[in-house]
Formats: structure tokens, C-alpha cells, sequence
């Protein structure tokens, strides 16, 4: 039996899994919607390009090969842009702001729509946290997130939640494998 968790992009992979495309959306879904608000949409054409962009991820993620040497981000963002230059040919109102960030080759890197790497990594690990919060034990999670996030020493977390300090490390263990597995390619 193999008991290796397999890479949420493997997993969309599969058709009709629902469990693995819920949590990329509660993953992405904010990423994507802050480049459109970035870029200069309004909170309604921001939604409406988000919603755009997964409809267009159902049909090309189950065919879509992770290639380490390239960024899932990169690829998201390529195919987040490119939405976005169809969505303002729609709407055929394209101001300057608009037209400057649109017209920017995907290789570059336009500050309107790029998160810098330190604050993506930071974005994409805490929502995961939120996202997996449900999937532990309250105390579980609750240890790795005050020591890893809050950054509270292991002893006070122990004497909070009434653990052992050795408790508070292996919770955080379990916690941060289950993370490393979650965001298994998808963290250039």
C-alpha cells in the first residue's frame, strides 16, 4: 500500500476529487484575488477574475506537469495575467494604470502583480495553517502554531496547554510534516 501522502497537484490531478480542489481554492483563491486587486481591479472584477481563473484551472490542472525547475506560481500567474488581458478586451475599458501592468511581458516581474517571494511563501504557509487547523487535534495545532508563528518558547506553550514540553515539539512535528506535505510543489 502506498501510504505517501501524494502532492496536492497531484491530487487535482484526479477528476472529481473535491476535497483536494477545496483546498487549493482556500489556498489561492486570496493569492489570485490580491493580483487582481493589485493590478488596480475593483473588489467585483477581482472576484470575477478569480472565479474566471479557476474555471480555467479545472480544465488545464488535470493535464498541467509540475516541472521543478519552473514555479507553479510563475504558471499560476501566467495564467492568471493572461485572464486578466481577456477580462479588459471584455469590458474594453483599460485605463493607463491598466494597460501598463497588462502590457508587461509575463517574464517580468510587475510590482502591481507580483508578491514579493518572502511575503508569498509567508501568505501561502499561513493560509495552509488555516486551512489544515481543522485536521488536528485543538491543543495539536494549537502548540505548533504558538511556537512557530507566535514564536512563544516550547516551556510556555506546555504550561498553557497543560503538555508535556517534549508534547509541544512532537506536536509541532506532526503539525509541520503534514504542512511540508500539503505544500509539497507548490512552494517555489
Amino acid at each position: 500500500m502506498h501510504t505517501t501522502p501524494v502532492s496536492l497537484l497531484e491530487q487535482l490531478r484526479q477528476p472529481g476529487d473535491q476535497i483536494s480542489w477545496s483546498r487549493f481554492v482556500q489556498l489561492y483563491c486570496p493569492l489570485i484575488y490580491q493580483w487582481a486587486s493589485r493590478a488596480g481591479a475593483s473588489p467585483e472584477d477581482a472576484a470575477d477574475l478569480v472565479q474566471e481563473v479557476l474555471t480555467i484551472l479545472i480544465r488545464k490542472l488535470p493535464e498541467f506537469d509540475y516541472d521543478p525547475s519552473k514555479t507553479f506560481r510563475g504558471w499560476l500567474r501566467t495564467v492568471t495575467i493572461n485572464a486578466w488581458r481577456r477580462q479588459r478586451r471584455r469590458h474594453r475599458q483599460p485605463s493607463v494604470q491598466h494597460v501598463d501592468v497588462v502590457e508587461v511581458a509575463v517574464d517580468e516581474d510587475p510590482p502591481a502583480l507580483v508578491f514579493e517571494e518572502a511575503e508569498y511563501r509567508s501568505s501561502l504557509v499561513l493560509r495552509a495553517f488555516q486551512v489544515m487547523k481543522t485536521d488536528f487535534q485543538p491543543a495539536t495545532w494549537r502548540a505548533c502554531w504558538d511556537n512557530v508563528v507566535e514564536g512563544k518558547p516550547a516551556a510556555e506553550i506546555a504550561r498553557e496547554l497543560g503538555m508535556t514540553v517534549n508534547s509541544v515539539y512532537l506536536a509541532k512535528a506532526r503539525v509541520l510534516r503534514r504542512l511540508h506535505q500539503e505544500l509539497d510543489g507548490l512552494l517555489d
